[in-house]
């Protein structure tokens, strides 16, 4: 059954067509993802569906059942009230019910009872996410809902989608998330609204699939249009063949192009090689981070070396910022020593950067002004475009621009400077999942230093190689890889203290935190096993092409004798066989491809 249906929808803001006879149902129970450019129409097609905007044309027919509840990013709430009575006031689920799945979203008693204006953003998502959930709706609009959680937070979340019964629209960048928590994906692009069945994966294959029958239609329409003109430029001018080349003329001008819309396909942000250094890149020794009257991690012996990319870890308020911003040395620290080693410069990237444009620049003078000296005019232009300014939009003055686009101008500035340290708070913020995916190949191939923060597990898992996680004002190692350290806390195998527990005594320490070192021997172990790896499965895969190929050969020698029923199965089999090889062919040609990159990362790490 419908819950909701769209019928040729259309919306426009002045000439900008953001959908135009847009059409598409929810059923029941529907758990859909929702994606498109940034700018598409995404959240002007929540606000549409909850009532606080309207269409240019068509209609919306909505159930009768219908209970909807919109978390929106920037919702007028009533700061001054504590967030148990907000949540007694306007939900229909009991306020202990409530609170116990706040706990599981990191809220304690003493949030409850605060007003909601001393909330940081991050609590003030959670008690919207309560709120929404308390009301008891058949149909949730979430817009962004992990945004500022923390991981635990986020996979809490998830758990409560995943066997949530009701409906539920979700605009995320988050591609982990969605892949976890969705069966069908909309997709906001180009003026339409398709939906997709399967999860992002899925939608990413089909798109694929799809621009590659268009490609290949177009192919052909083009080989049929310069077949035509050529008779036509040939026997034109004879008397014996001009019906015919009219003929033809009249078929040339009846011919339509095929329109190839910009379907996702991978983008490339090419970031200038880091400098060079000595191998010691930093160190932090017997030190304090914190501000004055509050230290927030102690004792930190901290060895940083090259090539090492490592992904930061923990709870909201555990310090994850603030390590960065004490690695950086924009934050002092309480006690200790920060080491530099020799000709290391970084460069910090944080929610705070856009505050250090000139907004008098425009897109392209604030690249060049932050850019190394070695970088060329077209290294700046390319990187303009990865970060979607193109065009006149590159000659846009920075005070008109809107706080996502100021955001991936001061990325574009850290990516430019040739830093062979990058500190990264949460760099896919207002990027596209195109601009994601492109960013991740690149910082995985960079050859420099990477310290990132970010709640997107699908790019820190691929981006960092080790993970220290921040908890109980100290650090920790964590023995394997960031999926692995993303299933512990999923199990309960890793960190179960609570936020309420007191912190554990570690089993490695003495009175000052063991020194954690990162080195440039540990990445090399790495890259080595993802190209013994993808050895392994070339040589599996090549295999059962060979026995797949000998299978084929041999069907289609008992087709050659094979008559009526037994023609029919053979042919069946032979039609899946072949399928099979060419399934196993781009299985091989996969990690052949992935063998060259690791193979590539190898050398430019062994040569930095």
């Amino acid at each position: 059954m419908n819950l909701l249906q769209l019928q040729r929808g259309s919306k426009h803001f002045g000439t900008k067509v953001l959908f135009d006879g847009a059409s598409f149902a929810l059923q029941e129970g529907e758990h859909v993802g929702v994606i498109g450019p940034n700018g598409a129409g995404k959240t002007t097609l929540f606000k549409i569906l909850a009532g606080q905007d309207s269409l240019d044309a068509g209609e919306i027919t909505q159930s009768s059942t219908l209970r909807l509840a919109y978390l929106e990013q920037e919702a007028e709430w009533p700061l001054d009230v504590s967030v148990e009575n907000f949540l007694i006031e306007n939900c229909r689920k009991p306020i202990w019910e409530l609170k116990q799945l706040g706990l599981e979203l990191g809220l304690t008693e003493t949030h409850f009872q605060s007003p909601l204006r001393s909330l940081s953003g991050g609590y003030r998502m959670r008690a919207k996410l309560l709120s929404m959930i308390g009301q008891e709706p058949n149909l949730m609009l979430l817009d962004e809902p992990t945004n500022f959680l923390d991981l635990e937070s986020v996979i809490a979340l998830e758990r409560f989608l995943q066997n949530y019964e009701g409906a539920f629209l979700l605009i995320s960048h988050d591609r982990e998330f969605l892949r976890r928590t969705t069966e069908s994906t909309l997709e906001v692009e180009g003026g339409d609204i398709t939906k997709f069945p399967g999860h992002i994966d899925d939608y990413f294959e089909q798109k694929t699939e799809l621009r590659q029958q268009l490609e290949a239609q177009a192919a052909n329409l083009e080989a049929k249009r310069k077949h035509l003109q050529a008779f036509v430029d040939r026997f034109r001018a004879k008397a014996t063949k001009a019906k015919q080349a009219q003929s033809r003329m009249k078929q040339l001008d009846k011919m339509e192009n095929i329109e190839i819309k910009d379907l996702p396909v991978r983008s490339h942000i090419k970031i200038p090689a880091p400098s060079h250094t000595g191998r010691e890149i930093l160190k932090l020794v017997d030190a304090d981070l914190g501000y004055p009257g509050k230290t927030v991690l102690k004792n930190v012996q901290l060895s940083l070396e090259r090539g090492v990319h490592l992904g930061v870890v923990g709870h909201n308020g555990a310090g994850k910022s603030t390590l960065l911003k004490s690695l950086s040395a924009t934050l002092p620290l309480l006690k200790g020593e920060h080491k530099l080693g020799y000709q290391v410069s970084l460069a910090l990237y944080s929610q705070h950067s856009t505050e250090q444009l000139n907004v008098n620049d425009s897109v392209i003078e604030a690249l060049q002004s932050a850019a190394h000296p070695d970088c060329l005019a077209q290294d700046i232009l390319n990187m303009a475009g990865s970060l979607l300014f193109s065009g006149d939009d590159i000659h846009k003055k920075v005070r008109v621009l809107s706080g996502g686009e100021k955001s991936r101008v001061a990325l574009g500035q850290i990516l430019l400077k040739r830093s062979p340290l990058l500190l990264l708070d949460e760099p896919t913020n207002h990027l596209d999942f195109e601009t994601v995916e492109a960013l991740t190949e690149s910082l995985r191939a960079y050859a420099g230093t990477i310290i990132v923060v970010s709640h997107d597990r699908s790019f820190i898992g691929r981006v960092a190689t080790q993970v220290l996680e921040i908890k109980n004002q100290r650090l920790d190692l964590y023995p394997g890889t960031y999926d692995e350290y993303v299933w512990s806390l999923q199990k309960g195998s890793w960190g179960t203290e609570t936020a309420n527990s007191e912190p554990a005594k570690s089993q490695r320490s003495g009175p000052a935190q063991e020194s954690i070192k990162f080195n440039y021997r540990d990445r090399i172990k790495e890259i080595n096993g993802r190209i013994k790896e993808h050895g392994r499965k070339i040589v599996k895969v090549e295999e059962m092409i060979h026995t797949q190929s000998k299978k084929r050969d041999q069907l289609t020698h008992d087709l050659l004798s094979a008559q009526g029923a037994q023609a029919a199965t053979l042919a069946k089999d032979l039609s899946q066989c072949s399928s099979e090889i060419e399934r196993l062919e781009e299985d091989l040609l996969t990690h052949l491809e992935g063998l060259d990159a690791a193979e590539k990362e190898l050398r430019t790490v062994q040569d930095s």
